[in-house]
C-alpha cells in the first residue's frame, strides 16, 4: 500500500502524513484514514484550520479573476489534459479507492472511469453554452441571454463515491469558468489527495493558478466554514437527507445556491409480465453492490403476487452465491460497509424489521474470522414487510432489501411512491401499457426512472438527482451545467429612437 500511495505522490516526507497541494492543515490536527478491508490505519492527512481555509479562500478568489477571461474552449482543454492524467493513474487510483472506502476493485476501477467520461462531456460542452436570442417588441432592437460562471463552487461529497461525484460538479464547472473548492468526506481524505495532486500537476505543466483547484479537509465543522461562507456561489452537497436539510437553510440563508443530492430509497417493481432472467440480477447488484451504500441501491422490492413466491425463491438462492471478503479480489462480490458504525446501524434495522413483524429470509450475520478483523463485513440479507412499516420508509445504508407484494400496478406505484425520498426507480415488465404508465405523471414520482434496468448507477449522459427529501439537484449530464452559471439578459439598441415601456414620453 506504501508503493501504491507513494505512486499517487500522497505520502509527504515527514512522518507518513499528507497534506496534498494546496491543501493546508496543522500536523498536529491530524485525521486518520483506516481501511474497513483490514482495519488498518492507512495514512494521517492534516486537517484545515480556520486560518488555513481564509487562505484556501484567498486564492480561489485570485485564481477566479483569471479563470473567468480564459475562453470556454481553452479551459475545455484543460480538462482534456485531466483526463489523460486520470487515464494514466486509473489503476492505482481505482485501487486505493477500492482499498480505502471498501467497494469492490471493480466498482473502483469503475468510478475513476466515471472521472474519465466527465471529462470527456465536459470538454465538448465547452463549445456548447449555449444562450438564446430572442425577437424583441421594439424596432432596431436585439435581444439575447447569455451565462457567466459564478465564481467559487464548493464541492462536498460523500464516502460511497469519493471521486466521481466530485468530478461531476468539478469538470462541469471549471470549463465553466468557477474555481473549486473540494471539502471530501473524512473518511476517505486520500483518495481526495490522489485526485488533487493529479490536477495539479496539470495545472502547474499549463501554468495556470493553482487556487483553480483547492482542497480543504477535516469534519464537518469544516463543512459549515465553505456552507456559512458569502464568497462562496454555489455549494454542491451529496451525503444525508439530515446533512442536506442543514446545509440548505444555511445557504438560502445567505441567499446563496446549493445544489443538493440526498437521500434516496429506490423500488423496483417486478410486474407479472416481467422477464426474471434480466430482473433477478439487477435486483442483486442493485440491493448488495458497494455493501448497499449507494444512493441509488435498490432498498424495495415490489414484487406482483402471481410471481411473489417464484422471485423470493430466486433471490434467496442468489444471496446463497454472493462471496463477501477482501474487495481488491475480484472473485468477491460484496465487500465491508465503510465503517463499525455502518455495521451497527444495518443490525439496528434488521432488529427494527423483526420488532414491526417482518421476517427475515436472510438473516443478517456479522462475518467473524481473521480475514474479516475489521469488524465492518456483514451478510446482505433480505426481509419480507409490509410497505407501511416505520423501518422501510428510511433509508439504512446497508446490504438490506425489504420484500412485498403487489396486486396491481397503481398499488404498486403507490407503495413505490410513499417514501419521503425520490432519487431512482425501476419497473420490470414486458407490457408496454404498464411501462409507460410508470413513466408517465401517475407513474413514478422519482427524478430517474427506469424499464428493465435497475435504479443502481446512471449515466453521464443524463442529468443526475432526485425529487422531495432527494434534494431537488441535478449533476453531471444534459443541462446540469446552467447550476454552475448564472444567466444575464440582454437588450441592444441599435437604433436612432428610444421607444419606453408601456408608451411613455419624455419630451427634453
Amino acid at each position: 500500500m506504501q508503493e501504491l500511495l507513494s505512486s499517487l505522490n500522497i505520502l509527504s516526507q515527514n512522518n507518513g502524513t499528507s497534506t496534498g497541494l494546496n491543501s493546508w492543515g496543522e500536523t498536529s490536527n491530524l485525521l486518520e484514514s483506516y481501511s474497513p478491508v483490514d482495519g488498518k490505519l492507512i495514512a494521517k492527512v492534516s486537517q484545515t484550520t480556520l486560518d488555513d481555509y481564509l487562505k484556501v479562500i484567498a486564492t480561489a478568489s485570485e485564481a477566479f479573476k483569471y479563470w473567468r477571461n480564459v475562453p470556454a474552449p481553452r479551459r475545455g482543454e484543460i480538462v482534456r489534459q485531466m483526463a489523460e492524467a486520470f487515464r494514466e493513474h486509473k489503476s492505482a487510483l481505482g485501487q486505493l479507492v477500492s482499498y480505502e472506502m471498501g467497494k469492490s476493485l471493480q466498482e473502483g476501477l469503475g468510478e475513476v472511469q466515471e472521472i474519465i467520461d466527465i471529462c470527456d462531456f465536459a470538454v465538448g460542452l465547452s463549445r456548447q453554452l449555449y444562450g438564446l436570442s430572442m425577437h424583441s417588441e421594439r424596432p432596431a432592437h436585439r435581444m439575447y441571454e447569455q451565462w457567466h460562471p459564478l465564481g467559487i463552487v464548493g464541492i462536498i461529497s460523500a464516502f460511497n463515491f469519493p471521486v466521481a461525484v466530485w468530478s461531476w460538479n468539478a469538470m462541469l464547472a471549471w470549463v465553466c469558468g468557477d474555481v473549486c473548492i473540494w471539502k471530501p468526506s473524512e473518511k476517505t481524505p486520500l483518495t481526495a489527495i490522489a485526485c488533487q495532486n493529479i490536477i495539479q500537476k496539470v495545472l502547474k505543466n499549463n501554468n495556470l493558478p493553482e487556487g483553480l483547484s483547492c482542497l480543504i479537509s477535516g469534519d464537518y465543522k469544516v463543512g459549515e466554514w465553505l456552507v456559512g461562507d458569502k464568497k462562496i456561489a454555489l455549494i454542491s452537497a451529496t451525503g444525508s437527507t439530515r446533512m442536506g436539510k442543514a446545509v440548505g437553510e444555511k445557504v438560502a440563508s445567505r441567499m446563496g445556491r446549493s445544489l443538493l443530492e440526498l437521500g434516496g430509497n429506490n423500488a423496483i417493481i417486478i410486474s407479472e409480465h416481467a422477464d426474471l432472467n434480466i430482473a433477478i440480477p439487477a435486483v442483486v447488484f442493485g440491493a448488495v453492490g458497494t455493501a448497499g451504500q449507494r444512493c441509488t441501491s435498490t432498498r424495495r422490492l415490489i414484487v406482483h403476487e402471481a410471481v411473489y413466491e417464484n422471485v423470493k425463491e430466486k433471490l434467496v438462492k442468489a444471496y446463497g452465491q454472493l462471496k463477501i471478503g477482501n474487495p481488491l479480489d475480484e472473485q468477491n462480490h460484496v465487500g465491508p460497509v465503510i465503517d463499525k458504525k455502518a455495521v451497527i446501524a444495518y443490525v439496528s434495522a434488521a432488529h427494527e424489521v423483526r420488532e414491526e413483524g417482518g421476517t427475515m429470509l436472510i438473516p443478517e450475520k456479522i462475518l467473524e474470522g481473521k480475514a474479516f478483523e475489521s469488524g465492518c463485513y456483514v451478510n446482505p440479507c433480505i426481509a419480507e414487510v409490509n410497505a407501511d412499516f416505520k423501518i422501510v420508509k428510511q433509508e439504512t445504508f446497508a446490504p438490506i432489501l425489504y420484500l412485498m407484494k403487489y396486486k396491481t400496478l397503481d398499488e404498486a406505484i403507490e407503495i413505490q411512491n410513499n417514501v419521503p425520498q425520490g432519487l431512482s426507480s425501476a419497473i420490470f415488465t414486458l407490457n408496454l401499457r404498464e411501462a409507460e404508465q410508470f413513466l408517465s405523471a401517475q407513474g413514478s414520482d422519482c427524478g430517474i426512472a427506469n424499464v428493465n434496468i435497475g435504479t443502481s448507477g446512471a449515466e453521464i449522459g443524463g442529468a443526475f438527482g432526485g425529487e422531495k427529501e432527494t434534494g431537488g439537484g441535478r449533476e453531471s449530464g444534459s443541462d446540469a451545467w446552467k447550476s454552475y452559471m448564472r444567466r444575464q439578459t440582454n437588450t441592444i439598441n441599435y437604433g436612432s429612437q428610444l421607444p419606453l415601456a408601456q408608451g411613455i414620453k419624455f419630451d427634453i
